[in-house]
């Protein structure tokens, strides 16, 4: 954003007459709706849509959802980096969606774990032994200080890992080095029938279809609700259509930053600990060794296992965000502090088209849309020209909230039909279009049990997480 605001050139105005945007296979983002027209509103409203005091400023006090673990806000940033990464465009220009690069393979195999593989990047890997470029190093094995065996493997504060934004806040950190204590779990389970790189390669494969399993039928039953993740793997898929993979900048800029709405103010990680700001000392430091005992941890407080824990519970869904998220520190001018009004100005940079343009061409009825963008007015009048397609989708989640499986909805625990199906949609339509994943390769395929506990399945998050 330039420093003298509404002062320098409006670069790729030439953009807007050109909607039939089309996707590049592989390492480009793309659009799932390119005949629709941008969206443009005047930054001055989404600046007051989103600054501190402002429509969507929760305020203090948590209001929380019902059935949704906190830890889902969490793991939901792990699959984002799995599969994005957009580091060269900017706010302060429009950007073509097929021209920008996604430095993250566009499928859920896990690059953020494995890196380029053991040969390519073997500093990742144990370096001797029987596990030899099989197993995956923690700090259990490099580091030193008391606290090593619960942190990632560091070279100094860089921690090892196949994407380093999973080292910035601790709960993060914490769900990375627990996806590899289950890879180096099951190289433990399997290494009776295999051995070296089979070993490897076989580890590998079923920590990715365990971990695809659990995104389908668990993260995306909470977000997007049960009726629509059933609706499209029984009906198949009518909006994210292709066969070679590509992450739609709709769903990346606008659907999947359902989560910043759902962040808590404090987290508890330990059983019968305190809670911490998020953003605070203990919690919100990243990209450094662990060195406070209350940073780590237990997976079995941020989601449900067969512990059977009270878990604490995410953010409402809707409309309103976190203070804190309102007032983040920037380099840049005041309006950028807040994530709210970045969000819907990253959203207008990539000619995001509105959430009632989206919503009609999904077919929703008039009175739904009408509803939706009613309320959304109601909140800034100046929207009358159509509601931006995140905060639309907000909207939706607070107002109609996520399908159950007997078609009956829950305001505020969840994604609404449009933001619902732009998720579910593209993350299936991930998973089925590799031919490496389960539901490319082997749509009869089961998880396992956990080999300590044969009652119990390894096919929610939470038991994904804590078999290490």
């Amino acid at each position: 954003m330039p420093a003298t605001h509404g002062q320098s050139d409006f670069i790729g105005l030439e953009a807007y007459c050109n909607r039939n945007h089309h996707h590049n296979d592989g390492d480009r983002f793309g659009r799932m709706f390119p005949q629709l027209a941008p969206l443009f509103t005047d930054p001055r409203v989404l600046e007051r849509l989103g600054r501190p005091g402002g429509p969507m400023d929760a305020g203090s006090p948590d209001v929380t959802a019902q059935t949704v673990p906190v830890g889902f806000v969490f793991f939901g940033q792990f699959v984002d980096h799995d599969i994005t990464l957009d580091v060269t465009t900017s706010l302060d220009t429009v950007n073509s969606a097929h021209e920008t690069r996604n430095a993250r393979t566009p499928t859920l195999d896990l690059d953020c774990i494995y890196g380029m593989g053991p040969e390519a990047q073997p500093y990742l890997y144990h370096a001797s032994g029987d596990f030899k470029g099989v197993k995956l190093i923690t700090g259990a094995d490099v580091n030193t200080g008391p606290h090593a065996a619960d942190d990632l493997a560091r070279v100094g504060d860089v921690a090892l890992i196949g994407d380093f934004r999973n080292d910035e806040n601790r709960i993060v950190s914490q769900i990375q080095l627990a996806m590899i204590r289950f890879h180096n779990r099951l190289c433990d389970d399997l290494s009776s029938d295999h051995s070296g790189k089979d070993l490897y390669e076989e580890a590998r494969r079923l920590t990715m279809w365990h971990y695809q399993w659990c995104v389908v039928h668990d993260f995306l039953n909470h977000i997007c609700g049960e009726g629509v993740v059933s609706r499209i793997l029984s009906e198949g898929r009518r909006h994210y259509m292709t066969d070679t993979p590509f992450i739609p900048v709709e769903f990346s800029v606008a659907a999947y930053r359902f989560g910043h709405a759902m962040v808590p103010m404090k987290v508890q990680t330990q059983q019968g600990g305190s809670s911490f700001e998020l953003f605070g000392t203990v919690l919100g430091k990243g990209f450094s060794p662990v060195t406070d005992a209350r940073a780590v941890a237990d997976m079995h407080e941020l989601f449900e296992t067969f512990e059977g824990r009270t878990v604490q519970r995410a953010g409402r869904m809707d409309a309103k965000m976190a203070s804190d998220l309102l007032s983040l520190p920037a380099r840049i001018d005041p309006a950028g502090q807040s994530l709210a009004t970045r969000n819907m100005i990253r959203g207008q940079s990539f000619l995001l088209p509105s959430g009632e343009a989206v919503a009609r061409e999904m077919g929703r009825p008039d009175a739904e849309i009408e509803q939706v963008s009613d309320a959304a007015r109601a909140e800034e009048a100046d929207l009358n020209g159509g509601t931006p397609l995140w905060y639309y989708i907000l909207k939706e989640a607070e107002l109609i909230g996520r399908e159950n499986l007997d078609g009956t909805r829950l305001p505020g625990e969840g994604l609404g039909p449009v933001g619902a199906t732009m998720v579910a949609e593209t993350i299936i339509g991930l998973i089925e279009s590799d031919g490496r994943s389960w539901l490319g390769s082997n749509r009869n395929w089961r998880p396992e049990t956990r080999a300590d506990n044969p009652a119990v399945e390894l096919s929610s998050v939470g038991h994904l997480l804590t078999y290490t």
